[in-house]
């Protein structure tokens, strides 16, 4: 099946896909907004309807799940400030990607515009201000040519997306506390998946990640795949049966909130 198609007909929803368009899209992401804030509204409601004190525990309550909630959407909102940046000057290089390869990243580049503009709906909608978009350096200080060799250009496409897919699973947990938000960032996790996937096979790797190395990528990009050598999942050893590789590839492995930070911040100036 076309790779194109594919990533859009697994997406399960028209947010992020081609076939919307840019006013389906801003219709559906503003939809969306609206579907988050109602979500929070039984909080709400229980700390009007309960005694002094226990509104006030409510209350205190509530505040500190909409932190984490909202911490855990600006993050996810610098990643994909980075992934979108990064394939917009990619795309707008001359020369830079082949024309074969065109059509695939301008495929992942629209689906990154439109997690940016999610996600800062999203966030506004919670009564947030989203964050403003860093000053990049896709260089990394010099380590990289990224813009000038296509080779380089996709180590970095396969390091952004593995460190988004994990970043994303990692973050689950803290969007729990409102289930629209949840379902939708799942859903981008999901279509991270499937752009790493692809970037992967485009440079000869299997599309899944074995053991604590992200098949032959440098060293710099080592924390991006710190971790994926889990073989022990709920007290069971997965590489018992087929071996280390084939256990640790069963299980994506998170990636923490400040690791992913850390890994994002190499290329911010």
């Amino acid at each position: 099946m076309n790779i194109l198609r594919l990533l859009d007909r697994l997406s399960h929803d028209k947010f992020f896909t081609a076939e919307a368009t840019r006013l389906e899209t801003l219709t559906n992401i503003s939809l969306f907004g609206k579907k988050a804030a109602v979500a929070a509204v039984p909080l709400g409601l229980g700390v009007l309807m309960a005694t002094p004190a226990k509104a006030e525990t409510v209350k205190k309550t509530g505040a500190a799940l909409k932190s984490t909630l909202t911490d855990a959407l600006q993050l996810a909102l610098v990643l994909e400030y980075l992934e979108d940046e990064y394939y917009s000057i990619g795309l707008s290089t001359a020369g830079l990607i082949p024309n074969a390869d065109r059509a695939v990243f301008m495929q992942i580049s629209k689906h990154e515009s439109a997690h940016v503009s999610f996600l800062k709906s999203t966030l506004t909608s919670l009564g947030t201000t989203p964050g403003a978009k860093p000053t990049f350096d896709f260089t990394a200080n010099g380590n990289f040519s990224p813009f000038t060799d296509y080779s380089q250009f996709l180590t970095l496409s396969q390091a952004f997306e593995d460190t988004g897919v994990r970043a994303y699973k990692g973050q689950a947990g803290n969007v729990m506390s409102n289930k629209v938000v949840l379902q939708a960032a799942l859903q981008i996790h999901s279509v991270e998946a499937r752009h790493a996937s692809q970037v992967r096979r485009m440079r000869a790797n299997k599309g899944w990640i074995e053991l604590a190395n992200g098949g032959n990528m440098p060293s710099a990009t080592n924390p991006v795949y710190a971790g994926e050598d889990n073989v022990n999942q709920a007290g069971y050893n997965t590489g018992t049966l087929f071996g280390a590789a084939a256990g640790s590839a069963a299980y994506d492995e998170i990636l923490s909130g400040s690791d992913a930070q850390a890994i994002a911040s190499l290329f911010i100036v």
